[in-house]
């Protein structure tokens, strides 16, 4: 309980403290109630920035979850030659830490010196650049999907491996087809490790800052001081020295993903989807 408090408790309750004051040219920090809060209701880059994850979100968990769920799927099946390689090379790139897989993609990415310049050089064609303002957004979510789909197909592949095999015979005599046995068995059977790891990505996608921090040296036109709330923050913080500020906007980022995350889980476990 006392390390619980020290490192959890107390950097929470320190954050919501100096989201209620501000640092003044005259009067040093003063006590300003919500006036911080009223400002983040009110700022358009914290909002741009929030919409841009809720976008990230949107799109890419669904298509991350979803292959992730078909490659463990057909791993269980025991139909697929060569299962333990599959999976342990699905998994690989989850082992890669993520700043070493953002400047490997950036490498690629590059149009001049990269992967996607090279072949722009092998074919004469001139293919869209992917740090582009336009495209940047889907860039980060190719690099997020190659690094997670491994470690959620082990939750889900964990999940399902536990299932017992008295359902599968019991489906068997039915008369059920693979596909009857995924849908109303498999999927049904696993909904708690499915809902688990929605709640993983979905806190994932609010956090995110690696690869956007670390791809905007590369594309510092495309990714702005306040490209995701996490990236704002810490430009708040240790550019502009706006502590107070960037304490506001973690706490309002904090209470954003705990209502998103909890209302997902009370969905998930409903007796009756």
């Amino acid at each position: 309980m006392v390390v619980f408090a020290l490192v959890f408790l107390a950097p929470i309750a320190y954050s919501i403290y100096l989201s209620f004051f501000r640092d003044k040219l005259v009067g040093g920090n003063s006590f300003v109630g919500l006036e911080n809060y009223q400002r983040a209701m009110a700022d358009p880059q914290f909002w741009q920035a929030l919409g841009r994850v809720g976008l990230f979100l949107a799109v890419q968990v669904p298509i991350m979850l979803g292959i992730a769920l078909l490659v463990a799927l057909a791993i269980d099946s025991g139909r697929l030659y060569g299962r333990s390689f599959f999976r342990i090379s699905i998994f690989l790139p989850y082992a890669v830490p993520a700043v070493v897989a953002t400047l490997m993609w950036g490498f690629m990415y590059g149009t001049r010196f990269g992967l996607v310049g090279n072949i722009n050089d092998a074919f004469g064609i001139t293919l869209p650049n992917p740090l582009s303002p336009d495209l940047v957004l889907a860039s980060i979510g190719n690099i997020v999907t190659w690094e997670f789909i491994g470690y959620n197909m082990l939750i889900f592949y964990s999940a399902l491996r536990v299932i017992p095999h008295s359902l599968y015979e019991a489906a068997e005599i039915d008369g059920a087809g693979q596909l009857r046995v995924i849908t109303s068995v498999k999927l049904p059977a696993i909904r708690g490790a499915m809902v688990i790891a929605t709640i993983f990505s979905i806190i994932g996608s609010f956090q995110l800052f690696n690869e956007p921090s670390i791809l905007q040296n590369l594309a510092p036109n495309a990714i702005s001081t306040y490209f995701t709330p996490n990236l704002y923050t810490f430009s708040l913080s240790f550019a502009a020295q706006q502590h107070n500020y960037a304490a506001t906007v973690a706490i309002l980022m904090g209470l954003v993903t705990m209502v998103i995350a909890y209302a997902v889980q009370l969905r998930g476990m409903r007796k009756d989807v």
